[in-house]
């Protein structure tokens, strides 16, 4: 895992945590959802006839990977309607890199080095710390379970387009088609709650679709650096995100409490600085 991989992994994460701030403020999260699917699609529907559509081998993993999206979509929307981003956002995400890290082994035949099984367990461990910090006597149980069902989505997504996308031979013609596959969960969003997104505020509709283009953006990205470095160790250094989503949490959200975050961000990092020097 180079330099500039790395970087590019952490601009993903830090657009994946502001995206999901966006949803995580918005008045009806399932239409700001649709939104968002929209704003994946109809730059990708411009984009798909210059880039060239992938070999008829990585079609499979788009459609399964769209089929995973919905279920993803579904247990964000229920853990952000029930649960703080501080909370739902680490849990989520912090499941995710073992889950992928294990299943490259069984899926991808990818075994990981000591080392970036360091990096990814420190990673996990401060993104654990980051949840367990935001729970409390308060805490609503469906979140905690929805956000676990995201997490699971997660992982599930990303091995499917971490195989695909190498399957492939056209990785921006794959992130394209990817991504117009969206528009089919944007058109079962929106045709159920009509009414709802004609009285959504017009400002929220255009969130809704920024966070589309940015969410779009930071998956691409992840997806590029999986066609140069395993599976495990992008989705690790991937979920570092947690630590800008928790900030954002407490600084825009007045979400609580705010100690121990410290720590929490300081293990990640330590696992963000291991990650790349692992073999």
């Amino acid at each position: 895992m180079t330099l500039s991989i790395v970087l590019i992994v952490l601009t993903a994460a830090i657009l994946h945590a502001s995206w999901n701030a966006i949803v995580k403020g918005a008045p009806d999260k399932a239409i700001v959802l649709g939104l968002v699917s929209l704003g994946h699609a109809i730059p990708a529907l411009f984009a798909l006839p210059f880039l060239g559509l992938p070999v008829w081998a990585a079609v499979p993993f788009i459609v399964a990977s769209t089929l995973i999206h919905w279920g993803y979509y579904w247990f964000l929307n229920a853990a952000y309607k029930h649960g703080d981003l501080s909370v739902v956002y680490p849990i989520s995400r912090g499941i995710t890199p073992i889950l992928v890290a294990l299943g490259a082994i069984f899926f991808a035949n990818e075994f990981l080095s000591i080392g970036a099984w360091i990096g990814i367990l420190c990673i996990s461990v401060g993104i654990g710390f980051l949840a367990l910090a935001g729970l409390g006597k308060h805490t609503n149980w469906i979140a905690i379970a929805a956000a676990l069902g995201t997490g699971l989505m997660i992982a599930s997504y990303s091995i499917v387009d971490g195989i695909g996308i190498r399957l492939s031979e056209n990785t921006l013609g794959y992130i394209a088609l990817l991504f117009v596959a969206e528009i089919f969960v944007a058109f079962f969003v929106f045709t159920t709650r009509w009414q709802r997104l004609v009285a959504m505020p017009r400002n929220f509709v255009w969130a809704g679709l920024t966070g589309g283009v940015i969410s779009g953006l930071a998956y691409g990205l992840v997806l590029y650096a999986k066609t140069f470095a395993p599976l495990g160790m992008v989705s690790a250094l991937r979920e570092s995100s947690v630590v800008f989503a928790a900030i954002i949490g407490v600084m825009w959200f007045g979400e609580g409490p705010k100690s121990n975050r410290l720590f929490a961000a300081i293990t990640v990092a330590i696992g963000i600085v291991v990650l790349p020097f692992s073999r």
